[in-house]
């Protein structure tokens, strides 16, 4: 297999995206890419994290890397190879804010050099690894091929050669008054030890040091650049050797394993990612991903949420869903405060994380691969918009069921609120009735009941309360037949309007 890059299997399913999707916010997924992400900016991974997959084969490939990467050998093996690779573009930036010739050539020399042995390292890591992946076999066999080739095996030589040379270059300085002669070590006699040995007899006790402290300035001053430059007429054939092996190889860096170096962060920072969640009990799975509607997800959670409830030491409420046959759309009702909200961002994210070939969050998952992604949440009215509420939610669930196909998922999110119960009522079904023609996945948080049994591709689902508490929210999500019971309570007491708060008014 031709290596292409770690992300995709082939060059035409390349496809990345410079800005988040819009939907991401109305998930929280701009949440979880940000902490993702969170001290990898060098990397710019964002992109990659908004490129959702188009076909099953994408995502195995991806799946079966995620595996490999799983095996703690391979996992510390990259984060290694990552680390020296930082180290080199480090070394690199040094050499760019150099201002004297050969300190910034040294600079580059040893940035070449951490290449050469990471690459090396790497190499022999992955050799001695058993992979099963399709993408870190075929950048297994680019790798040794690229070890083996006339330019680094020439790269790797020079740099070697180079720093030995270096190492071996000696001289002496000969300062008097203000002048400074340079010239070549000749094994002149080196008197520190005479001195340390004829002031040795004053040494009683501690006494108070009167030497002076060289700063250790990365940066060389004119005087130290100055004399580096008489050295470099000492040893002139040398130091043009330097000159010419720092022109001949500033594209040194092979475009595919630096671009390895930066994909392969996509699956890192997710792992990395992951392990807070499962040190805290929750479950990730390999989701079955396809085409088929018959969808099911358990002890699933919403990740962005979960984040949030982990750094505030609270529990944490998983929750099941499925849909089989005929079933497309669930229609959730409930109390306010109840989760329905969060239930439906963590199908959301269950399906978007799923097309990026990643795992998800929860002990077992099947899972659609849509081809596009609508959600529709309330939105703050706009002053500069001359529609009104209603008309402008009319016109965004109009364009979205326009641009739908019948592979999309859709997400609406407490509909029609600003309107009467009546209009809600009707206005809901005609929604409900396009979104069945359309024969769309779709969830639909509303406190339209009647919704709930609009025929049989509907599937009801509940907020549940404490049976002793009404109050007292589970968030727990199930399959049940919508009765409106807690949720007129919660809305009366929303609005003032239950027996106490009546009372509490009139008197």
């Amino acid at each position: 297999m031709l290596f292409c890059s770690i992300l995709f299997k082939k060059f035409e399913d390349i496809d990345i995206k410079k800005e988040e999707p819009s939907y991401f916010k109305d998930l929280n997924l701009d949440k979880i890419v940000n902490t993702i992400t969170l001290g990898k900016n060098d990397y710019n991974l964002a992109p990659f994290f908004y490129s959702p997959l188009k076909s099953v084969e994408e995502v195995n490939y991806r799946h079966e890397i995620m595996k490999d990467l799983e095996k703690e050998e391979l996992f510390n093996s990259i984060k290694s190879f990552a680390q020296n690779m930082c180290m080199m573009r480090e070394y690199l930036k040094k050499a760019d804010k150099m201002i004297y010739k050969y300190q910034k050539e040294r600079w580059f020399l040893d940035g070449v050099e951490i290449y050469c042995d990471a690459v090396n390292i790497l190499v022999k890591d992955l050799n001695s690894i058993c992979l099963k992946s399709n993408g870190l076999i075929a950048f297994r066999d680019y790798i040794n091929s690229y070890i083996k080739s006339n330019s680094f095996v020439v790269l790797l030589n020079e740099t070697k050669k180079l720093k030995k040379d270096l190492s071996e270059v000696k001289y002496c300085v000969h300062i008097k008054g203000s002048k400074v002669r340079v010239k070549k070590y000749e094994n002149e006699k080196d008197y520190c030890e005479e001195v340390d040995k004829t002031f040795e007899k004053f040494k009683k006790g501690v006494v108070k040091d009167y030497r002076v402290e060289f700063n250790d300035y990365i940066e060389m001053n004119h005087v130290e650049a100055m004399i580096l430059d008489l050295v470099a007429k000492l040893y002139e054939d040398l130091f043009l050797n330097l000159d010419y092996f720092c022109e001949k190889n500033i594209n040194y860096l092979d475009k595919t394993i630096e671009a390895f170096d930066r994909e392969i962060q996509f699956y890192i920072s997710y792992i990395e990612y992951m392990k807070i969640f499962i040190q805290n009990g929750l479950s990730f799975c390999y989701p079955d991903v396809n085409i088929s509607k018959n969808i099911y997800a358990y002890d699933a959670f919403d990740i962005a949420l979960a984040t949030k409830l982990i750094n505030e030491k609270s529990d944490i409420v998983c929750n099941d869903f499925y849909l089989k046959d005929k079933e497309r759309i669930f229609v959730v009702t409930g109390p306010n405060q109840g989760g329905k909200t969060t239930f439906a961002r963590m199908f959301g994210q269950l399906h978007y994380i799923a097309s990026l070939g990643l795992p998800v969050p929860g002990r077992d998952a099947k899972l659609f691969l849509y081809d596009k992604l609508f959600t529709h949440f309330e939105k703050e009215e706009d002053i500069n918009n001359n529609n009104g509420k209603l008309q402008d939610e009319l016109i965004r669930i109009h364009d979205i069921l326009n641009e739908a196909t019948h592979n999309s998922i859709v997400i609406l999110n407490e509909i029609f609120a600003s309107t009467t119960l009546k209009d809600a009522i009707f206005l809901g079904k005609e929604i409900m009735r396009r979104i069945s023609q359309l024969d769309l996945l779709c969830v639909c948080v509303t406190f339209i009941y009647e919704l709930t049994s609009f025929n049989e591709k509907t599937v009801s689902l509940v907020s549940t309360v404490e049976p002793n508490d009404p109050n007292v929210r589970t968030f727990k999500i199930l399959r049940k037949n919508a009765d409106g019971l807690s949720y007129a309570v919660s809305i009366a007491e929303k609005y003032r309007l239950t027996y106490d708060w009546v009372k509490e008014r009139i008197k």
